[in-house]
């Protein structure tokens, strides 16, 4: 544990990669194997199940710091991290208790079906026997609440250095539905791996936002132009008679779409295809909302009435894999023609489409297709290198998203909270209203968009125009007005607005316009009718 302290320490005190990378690489070397797997598990958001809740850890922190709730609860909005507060306002331990990651991994696992008093006295018995930053850490095993600014591909490329095994390599290995209880450190990064678990996707190639021209880019005639549909980005694996479907995060999602069971029998064992999983229409060929879609999303096991209520294909638009071969190193051009070749020959009725290719003579072609992205329910084009592989990760050159512009609207930012990390002193996460009639109406939330500088100043005007608190969050006074952007917008009854937002942030602080000058709920509905 004071080996994994001392890597969360250097982690969260520096913003440079190398250093990072280097402090990775020295504890992949140097720590016990079973807490190797587990930092690997933790930074890939394999978390074990949170066995207490964050009010029972505040109230027995408060009590054992000798100190009432209410001046606990006080700090915590101050100190903006729950793990930190407590660390911060315990005693000082009363003995040194020495024991691994996994070994405390293995006591906050062993209190899942135990009673509250077995639970407390665990807990009290841990947080006497570690000092303050170990507390921290151990805190952050109970919550979950894991921000170490490490991305999957610094803590592979630092894993690499640590191994000398090739990165690809390594980043193929950790995708998967692997968990630290069922490997070892050997199985998992060391040893041979001839024949990969047959569910294992390959890493996704991930594409920038066009940041200038796109008749930057050369001769349109190089690239190949899609529709980029908003819905669930898939890998859709048939292998040794079975198929299994995993998300871009590495989620495992076969289940909830039992309808691409079928194409096992339609297509040959060692297939592997990219596409963008969606609400599908078929009778008119179009895609449906991701409202449609969302419902899907969440659930396990999909009854016969959400199945009706929201098909769904596969609009493959990459083949990885083909009887076998693995073709990322094909040029796109010849993967797709095989994928075409593939997908031309099923019957109809399948789940699956070609993503259709968007003919253009020229540039000013591909402007006017996107130019009706919002019409058609898609959010703007995919340009493609035809004669590029399909790498791993993000990389700028080969693919490209061309988004449309996102919707916007005014609105007035009613709530702050602060921020966690290296924000934690900040107010960072906002609530914003429209107006009805003369109330302000809460819609959404957003926590990104400005600059530092900008949240330094907010928060200083939040600390002076508080006018109630609710525990972390507190009301201020309706003065500022923001530019909030979106992707979508969709009816929502568990919102007051009646509406929810796709990925909402704010696009701007806007200081000239006045409060009454923000949009209105019926602006809102204007939008929903138009585009929901």
């Amino acid at each position: 544990m004071k080996a994994f302290a001392a890597l969360f320490t250097a982690l969260d005190q520096t913003t440079r990669t190398s250093v990072k990378t280097a402090a990775l690489a020295e504890y992949f070397s140097t720590a016990p194997e079973d807490d190797r797997v587990w930092t690997i598990a933790l930074l890939s958001g394999r978390r074990p199940r949170r066995a207490i809740t964050t009010t029972k850890l505040r109230e027995w922190a408060a009590e054992h710091a000798g100190i009432p709730l209410w001046l606990f609860e006080a700090c915590y909005p101050v100190v903006g991290d729950l793990s930190e507060t407590i660390a911060l306002v315990l005693p000082e331990p009363k003995t040194r208790i020495e024991k691994s990651l996994s070994g405390w991994i293995a006591t906050l696992r062993g209190l899942d079906n135990a009673e509250d008093d077995v639970r407390k006295a665990a807990i009290l018995e841990a947080w006497d026997g570690l000092p303050p930053i170990e507390r921290f850490v151990f805190n952050k095993l109970i919550t979950g609440g894991w921000r170490m600014g490490v991305s999957q591909k610094l803590m592979t490329r630092a894993l690499a250095k640590a191994t000398g095994i090739e990165e690809a390599e390594l980043t193929h290995r950790l995708m998967g539905d692997w968990s630290p209880d069922k490997v070892s450190w050997d199985s998992l990064i060391e040893a041979p791996d001839p024949t990969a678990d047959l569910s294992r996707p390959y890493p996704f190639y991930l594409a920038y936002q066009v940041d200038g021209e796109p008749h930057e880019l050369g001769d349109v005639s190089d690239w190949l132009a899609e529709r980029k549909w908003d819905g669930i980005r898939g890998q859709l694996i048939l292998r040794g008679g079975e198929r299994h479907l995993w998300s871009r995060g590495e989620e495992l999602m076969t289940d909830r779409f039992p309808e691409f069971a079928q194409l096992v029998d339609f297509l040959p064992p060692g297939t592997v295809m990219d596409g963008e999983v969606l609400a599908y229409d078929r009778e008119a060929e179009a895609p449906l909302s991701f409202n449609r879609l969302q419902p899907r999303i969440g659930r396990k096991t999909v009854p016969k009435k959400l199945l009706a209520e929201a098909p769904c294909i596969l609009m493959a638009y990459d083949l990885l894999e083909w009887q076998g071969a693995d073709l990322r190193q094909t040029p796109l051009v010849d993967r797709r023609a095989i994928l075409q070749d593939a997908l031309g020959a099923l019957p109809p009725e399948l789940p699956i489409r070609l993503s259709p290719r968007v003919e253009a003579e020229t540039w000013d072609d591909l402007a006017k297709a996107r130019a009706i992205s919002r019409e058609i329910g898609a959010e703007g084009l995919m340009l493609k290198r035809l004669s590029a592989p399909y790498l791993a990760g993000r990389k700028k050159g080969d693919w490209w998203k061309w988004k449309v512009d996102p919707l916007t609207i005014d609105a007035v930012m009613i709530y702050a909270q602060a921020g966690s990390g290296r924000r934690a002193t900040l107010y960072t996460d906002f609530t914003f209203a429209v107006w009805d009639d003369n109330d302000l109406v809460p819609f959404t939330k957003a926590y990104s968009g400005l600059t530092d500088a900008e949240f330094r100043e907010i928060t200083a005007w939040v600390r002076k125009n508080t006018t109630d608190r609710f525990g972390p969050v507190r009301a201020v006074t309706p003065h500022h007005v923001f530019e909030i952007a979106f992707e979508g917008i969709q009816a929502s009854p568990r919102h007051k607005s009646g509406v929810a937002l796709r990925f909402p942030r704010m696009a701007r602080w806007r200081k000239d316009k006045p409060l009454n000058e923000a949009n209105t709920l019926e602006d809102l509905n204007a939008m929903l009718a138009q585009y929901g």
